[in-house]
């Protein structure tokens, strides 16, 4: 088994890889890029799903050193937390389809990660 502090390590290159990912895409549709014009689609996409796949298992790492058990009930500041990466997961699909909301979303990516680590600091659900 991994230290918890091996967990948060992951769990923190993960967000780093999502936002990164996610402020290059929105930053290329806000400035007139399509998907098709966009010459590193590929690595954006491949630094999003791995940083999403780093975010959930730095997540659930930390969260069985915590000592969560399979099959227990999470607590409200977990669901915070778990709404927010499917958000940011699923929102590698707007930049190019809806242009208009990549702006919206280049704004949205701090906000939420702060939410997202204001839940995990204080626990406060």
């Amino acid at each position: 088994m991994f230290s918890h502090q091996f967990y948060n390590v992951v769990h923190i290159v993960g967000i780093a890889l999502l936002a990164a990912a996610l402020g290059g895409m929105s930053l290329h549709a806000l400035n007139g890029g399509t998907r098709r014009e966009s010459r590193a689609r590929g690595l954006v996409a491949a630094l999003h799903g791995t940083g999403a796949l780093l975010v959930l298992v730095g997540g659930f790492g930390m969260l069985a050193r915590l000592g969560f058990r399979h099959g227990a009930s999470f607590p409200g500041w977990i669901w915070v937390k778990l709404a927010i990466w499917l958000v940011l997961g699923a929102a590698v699909l707007l930049p190019y389809r809806r242009p208009a909301l990549a702006r919206p979303l280049l704004l949205a990516i701090p906000v939420l990660a702060g939410l997202a680590a204001y839940m995990a600091i204080y626990k406060p659900l």
